[in-house]
């Protein structure tokens, strides 16, 4: 008899655990159903749907579609054509991740810009966006400064030495993360900058370089997604954003 109710007890433990054990995993599978994919494509691959001039002008020559990428000055090669304007999304972002790839020509030079304003009569991203800097370092010949090469936030801080970027036209990944004035670049899986936007050591680069007489530099917390055109050969593809 004392066997037979020792069996009970234990087929009924079991039966207890065997519930509570579904209902959590119930509750789990309940939970990750709560939280769908959060990645947003900027970019169909097919047209510039979704983005715009910085200035309202309709697209300009200089950039095309080509083999599903935003493409600008494609063909050029190791020439420049300009300094000129830049495409930008025609969304607004405050906190978020962005992840793309790009490759650009030998010795090129172009940039990833975020919380883009534009201003009445201003003709170019660069004066309220901070950037996250595209450029072939190895044959640069615009850049030299640590701060202006690739991977960097563009004349304020530096990327790690440790970085590897890829040769030019080879593909490379980058994403930018700012998270309420905590900012990280990304470059192919490398963590390769981190910074406060506003803190002390910000403020005094700002100070102290390129950006002290530009007002509306990185003053709005929200705003577009823009690519340069700095004359060079450059393509973008794999654009997309999740916002924080």
């Amino acid at each position: 008899m004392k066997r037979q109710y020792a069996l009970i007890f234990l087929f009924a433990s079991f039966l207890i655990v065997s519930c509570g054990s579904s209902k959590s995993n119930k509750e789990k599978s309940i939970d990750n159903a709560a939280q769908p994919e959060e990645w947003t494509s900027l970019f169909n691959g097919k047209d510039f749907s979704g983005w715009e001039m910085y200035g309202e002008e309709p697209i300009m020559e200089q950039w095309q579609i080509v083999d599903g990428t935003i493409a600008c000055n494609v063909g050029l090669g190791e020439e420049n054509a300009g300094f000129n304007r830049s495409v930008m999304t025609t969304t607004e972002y405050a906190n978020f991740e962005l992840e793309l790839e790009y490759k650009i020509s030998k010795g090129g030079n172009s940039g990833v810009f975020y919380h883009v304003v534009q201003l009445e009569g201003k003709g170019h991203d660069y004066l309220t966006g901070p950037e996250f800097q595209v450029l072939d370092d190895e044959f640069s010949r615009s850049e030299s400064e640590a701060n202006k090469m690739a991977g960097s936030n563009y004349s304020m801080h530096a990327a790690a030495e440790t970085k590897k970027p890829n040769p030019f036209m080879q593909w490379n990944k980058i994403k930018i993360v700012y998270n309420n004035g905590h900012v990280e670049h990304w470059l192919n899986g490398e963590k390769v900058l981190e910074f406060e936007e506003g803190s002390e050591d910000w403020l005094a680069r700002r100070a102290a370089g390129k950006w002290a007489n530009y007002e509306f530099y990185a003053k709005s917390k929200t705003g577009r997604i823009s690519l340069q055109n700095h004359g060079d050969e450059v393509y973008f593809k794999n654009i997309r954003i999740k916002e924080l």
